[in-house]
């Protein structure tokens, strides 16, 4: 049997996704040091395209991200609701449009994750983020935690003390099945849904989201997530398809890796067929941009699990905390998750920095944030059923 060895550390993160990262670097700017374990062996950018809202580029921002942020993702101007011919029904303002102080930012999941990680590896150390090594399981020691990681591939583990334990280790979290044992599946919404890039000539303003849907309930939402494309004057365009099933997907299946990063590309999504979508879009035109052909020309498309998880009675248990996806995961309809993940990590690090007894600074951040992602699951559930029901009263 392979021998452990242990490290010592002070605030261990499980998950190298969007909200570990984050957490890394919130604590380190209050001057709290972190050591993120990720089971992947290398991080690569993974997924598609996200929205980063106003509240979360401000957090991003005072960590000295805003420039990076504005060099990659796109300032989303607009919100505008279409039906399958193309024609508008309503638009809303986004970001600055709206008055916010912060923009809303279209960005590729991948590239957010690598900025951050690059970022803590310069600011925390090349060590900072320990690959590899996937959190298994932890146990409370007389003088902090003991979380134990296994790497796949070698089959050797190891053991590292801290502080404390953040689970930011996502919807499959192994954190949260210690803490919550016998935890119900995850809820599956009845929606398939398909994501996809391709890249075009221009898309509207550039900076525009569009949301359409049809008699059927088929549901199209599209939007440009890349600045260096637009300064090429071409348009980079993420797409989800989303359509109603009575038959829906494994809740159990990986979801999309908003907060973990994973071993490989297929623990995310399966890669799925243009004959699997085509049919629900038959039958769209813009005049403006012909949607057939838009899924035609898709380099990839990605079948993800539309799930989330009945939001728990706590998160918190001594010196061991959830985030993210692992603490909180919800539909994607609301552009939200990976905004929560980040608003988590500002709250989490500024009451680790507040309280000096670190079971009370991990009891006020469940405190402080757990009513509001509740809110924002139920809300996320409320909107999917509403956008159904409005498209498809029978």
């Amino acid at each position: 049997m392979a021998r452990t060895a242990v490290h010592a550390a002070d605030i261990l993160v499980a998950g190298a996704g969007i909200g570990g990262l984050t957490t890394a670097l919130a604590l380190h700017a209050r001057g709290i040091t972190a050591t993120v374990l990720e089971a992947a062996d290398e991080i690569r950018p993974l997924g598609v395209g996200i929205n980063i809202q106003p509240a979360a580029i401000a957090a991003l921002t005072a960590l000295g991200l805003g420039g990076a942020l504005a060099a990659t993702g796109i300032p989303t101007r607009e919100h505008r609701r279409l039906d399958h011919t193309g024609t508008t029904l309503w638009t809303e303002p986004r970001g600055l449009a709206a008055g916010h102080p912060y923009p809303q930012y279209s960005i590729h999941r991948g590239e957010l994750q690598l900025l951050l990680l690059a970022a803590v590896r310069d600011r925390l150390g090349p060590d900072a983020v320990r690959t590899g090594a996937r959190v298994q399981a932890f146990a409370h020691t007389r003088a902090g935690v003991r979380a134990h990681t296994h790497h796949q591939a070698t089959g050797t583990t190891a053991s590292f003390d801290g502080r404390a334990l953040i689970g930011a280790d996502g919807l499959h979290s192994a954190v949260r099945a210690q803490l919550h044992p016998g935890q119900a599946r995850p809820s599956a919404a009845g929606v398939r849904m398909w994501r996809g890039m391709t890249e075009v000539e221009g898309f509207l303003d550039g900076r525009t989201m569009i949301f359409a849907t049809d008699d059927r309930a088929a549901r199209l939402i599209a939007y440009p997530v890349s600045t260096r494309h637009a300064e090429r004057g071409r348009a980079l365009l993420n797409r989800v398809c989303l359509v109603p099933t009575t038959a829906p997907d494994d809740p159990d299946a990986p979801g999309e890796p908003d907060d973990s990063s994973g071993p490989d590309d297929s623990a995310f999504h399966r890669p799925a067929r243009l004959d699997d979508v085509l049919p629900h879009y038959a039958h769209w035109d813009f005049g403006w941009l012909d949607i057939p052909d838009l899924l035609a020309r898709s380099p990839r498309i990605l079948h993800y699990p539309m799930v989330d998880r009945d939001p728990l009675p706590s998160w918190w248990h001594g010196r061991v905390t959830l985030l993210g996806d692992a603490a909180h995961p919800m539909y994607p309809i609301g552009a939200d998750g990976a905004s929560q993940a980040i608003l988590d990590a500002a709250a989490l690090a500024s009451h680790v920095a507040r309280h000096s007894d670190i079971v009370t600074a991990l009891h006020q951040y469940e405190t402080a944030r757990r009513p509001a992602t509740t809110a924002v699951v139920h809300t996320n559930r409320d909107m999917d059923h509403a956008e159904r029901v409005t498209a498809d009263p029978a």
